[in-house]
């Protein structure tokens, strides 16, 4: 894989944070529309009408009493996770993926008793997690079974995939994989590895932990240079389709591959971070701004995603 250094990162076009702030989110995000991408479950909802498909919802738990109901619920199942609607980076989310007897088993392999994860219930409605520590709602839903193909390139968590969505069009991707270090949470500021995609193959292109390069997984010791995203096409306009769904301009929409559903949308972020610059060994501005100067933008997902490919994949 190329490596491209931070400093000449820069020249290339590298998107900062005052900028995204200013320049980005600030004008091309409706404030009335991030109550929408910051609520999970109205999320699950707004993009549901579009023809995105989410992990199933078994569940809402959104007062005390209800939480009884989570008992029963809970006592026929294997798998499933537990999220807070209103919660941000990951806070808050448990993972299910197994039972031993009438305990349940994390991710990590922590075992966990029913009155634990009730208790957790609890917090999550008191806004333990919430974006604004205001009270929040539970969401229960299926567990996703990640694709076998992507699974075996993480540690323990499910492999997520981060596409930023610009005027609809996909302007940059990223796969993230799971590490001993991020706790088996894709979540790049806490270690786990960040592999930039090709966005006309979705083949990988540089990968990096911490910001800093490398080739293997530090945990699975595989090779991150010749992954490919199958049905690649498919999951960008997916992506796309967010944006009438949210009417967001700017906006990271991350999506899972289901062994079983194929591709689900996990959630979506109006505040994406920028780690994916360094992934992909390119700047986000001249993408961007390749997108603002369009005399007639593209109105179907479709159309959108083909411009995108041609115009900023690597051939």
């Amino acid at each position: 894989m190329d490596w491209i250094s931070p400093g000449k990162l820069k020249k290339l076009g590298i998107l900062n944070m005052n900028r995204r702030n200013v320049g980005y989110i600030g004008r091309y995000n409706e404030r009335s529309s991030f109550p929408l991408v910051d609520n999970k479950l109205k999320t699950k909802l707004a993009v549901s009408e579009y023809g995105v498909k989410t992990p199933k919802l078994l569940q809402i738990v959104r007062q005390q009493h209800e939480i009884s109901h989570f008992r029963e619920l809970s006592a026929d199942l294997d798998g499933f996770a537990i999220k807070p609607a209103k919660g941000s980076g990951g806070k808050g989310i448990t993972v299910i993926v197994g039972r031993d007897e009438d305990n349940f088993v994390k991710a990590s392999g922590v075992r966990i008793s029913v009155a634990m994860l009730e208790r957790h219930l609890t917090n999550i409605l008191a806004g333990l997690y919430s974006l604004a520590g205001t009270p929040d709602v539970a969401i229960i839903e299926s567990l996703v079974q990640s694709s076998p193909a992507l699974a075996k390139f993480s540690f323990q968590g499910v492999p997520d995939i981060r596409i930023i969505i610009f005027q609809g069009y996909p302007v940059m991707a990223m796969l993230r994989l799971a590490t001993k270090a991020s706790d088996g949470k894709a979540n790049l500021h806490q270690g786990a590895v960040g592999v930039g995609l090709n966005l006309s193959t979705g083949r990988s292109l540089n990968a990096v932990q911490f910001n800093r390069p490398i080739t293997l997984h530090p945990d699975t010791g595989l090779p991150l240079e010749n992954i490919k995203i199958d049905g690649w096409e498919d999951m960008l306009e997916m992506a796309s389709r967010c944006y009438e769904a949210t009417g967001l301009g700017y906006m990271g929409v991350d999506l899972v591959v289901d062994a079983n559903e194929g591709p689900l949308l996990l959630e979506l972020n109006a505040r994406p971070g920028l780690a994916i610059q360094m992934a992909n060994g390119e700047g986000l501005l001249p993408r961007l701004t390749n997108i603002e100067a369009l005399k007639r933008p593209h109105f179907s997902p479709r159309e959108r995603v083909h411009y995108a490919m041609e115009a900023f994949g690597k051939h």
